[in-house]
């Protein structure tokens, strides 16, 4: 504890503003969520999630330390359908390549639990935080739990009667992530000193249009976990076409209809792409707004985000014709954070007040 107050100390801070540390480890947290959710998705590239099929939250942390230690979490692993079906031909090593990445995403979550718990408690005890922050703070905190609990969820769905995990669950995980990654940006950037006079003032049309974004990027991240939980993102490779069409033969094959936006490979792959077209257009419409808005400050935000959209699109594609290379789809999937992150900062920014 002495060693984190220390650090704590030891962070850059005006004589009047208190909150400057606060927002650097808030700051320091949404990267630490942002790293991750990269984890996570190489986790799934790399087949890894099931690879441990306990959950100790506590003795967890320490991995096997001995030849029967890591015989015992093999045989473990053994049992599963997994192994049987899919992965019969492993052996002990190949077994230890997919079992440190899932080690590893466990074990930078409960690190992440101990950022946000230990600082959390310094700065309330230096009296940092009102008592309308610190609740919130607490419920990010909370929230941050529940994303644990959602994670174990999700890997015990794959343990008995799939070879994988549930993609409804698996898009439960991302976006509770998500939502996460989005409440930390919003109060980090709420606790930012009030802005100067002359950045014009914001239009009400500005902020309903930057909420509508909001909406849009993160239910089509969500559709982005159907896609990977469902693999779908290695089948129907090419562009602008897919199965030579514009619109596909087959999509809505299976009964009743609404099943196949989650379930059928070809729905979801392509309600994904014209919900990534959508967006591309509204990004198109930001930066015609931007110009008609007074509001420097928002036509700043505006500008960025139309900028992260044609980069995400433009990436999601290059992805899809490669067929998920992994630096692209851990790029594509980081991107998407980013831009739902942008998006909330403006919201954040152009809203009047500070949080205190």
């Amino acid at each position: 504890m002495q060693s984190v107050q220390s650090a704590i100390n030891s962070l850059p801070s005006d004589s009047g503003d208190k909150l400057r540390p606060v927002r650097i480890w808030l700051y320091i947290l949404a990267a630490a969520i942002l790293a991750l959710v990269a984890v996570g998705g190489m986790t799934r590239l790399t087949d890894s999630g099931l690879s441990i099929t306990t959950w100790k939250p506590i003795s967890g942390m320490i991995p096997p330390l001995s030849g029967a230690d890591w015989q015992a979490e093999f045989d473990a692993y053994k049992q599963i359908p997994e192994f049987i079906q899919q992965n019969y031909w492993m052996d002990l090593a190949a077994f230890k390549a997919i079992f440190w990445w899932e080690w590893g995403h466990r074990f930078l979550g409960r690190m992440i639990g101990l950022l946000f718990a230990v600082p959390f408690v310094v700065f309330l005890v230096q009296g940092r935080l009102s008592k309308k922050l610190a609740p919130s703070l607490a419920l990010l905190f909370l929230l941050g739990g529940f994303q644990g609990f959602l994670g174990w969820w999700m890997v015990s769905s794959g343990l008995s009667a799939r070879i994988d995990v549930s993609q409804y669950r698996l898009a439960a995980h991302l976006g509770a992530a998500s939502i996460l990654f989005a409440s930390i940006i919003w109060v980090a950037r709420r606790l930012e000193l009030p802005k100067p006079s002359n950045v014009g003032q914001t239009s009400q049309w500005g902020r309903v249009v930057l909420k509508i974004m909001a909406l849009l990027v993160f239910l089509q991240l969500i559709m982005g976990a159907f896609v990977a939980g469902l693999d779908a993102g290695y089948a129907f490779n090419t562009w602008p076409l897919m199965e030579g069409k514009w619109i596909p033969d087959g999509l809505l094959s299976l009964q009743p209809a609404w099943l196949n936006v989650f379930e059928n490979l070809l729905t979801v792959q392509f309600t994904h792409r014209m919900m990534g077209y959508f967006i591309g257009l509204c990004g198109i419409a930001l930066l015609v707004f931007s110009h008609r808005n007074n509001s420097t400050l928002l036509k700043s935000w505006m500008r960025l985000i139309a900028i992260l959209i044609f980069l995400q699109v433009a990436l999601g594609i290059v992805t899809l014709i490669l067929v998920v290379p992994v630096p692209l789809a851990l790029g594509h999937q980081a991107l998407a954070f980013l831009l739902l992150g942008t998006i909330v900062g403006a919201l954040a920014d152009t809203k009047e007040g500070q949080m205190t």
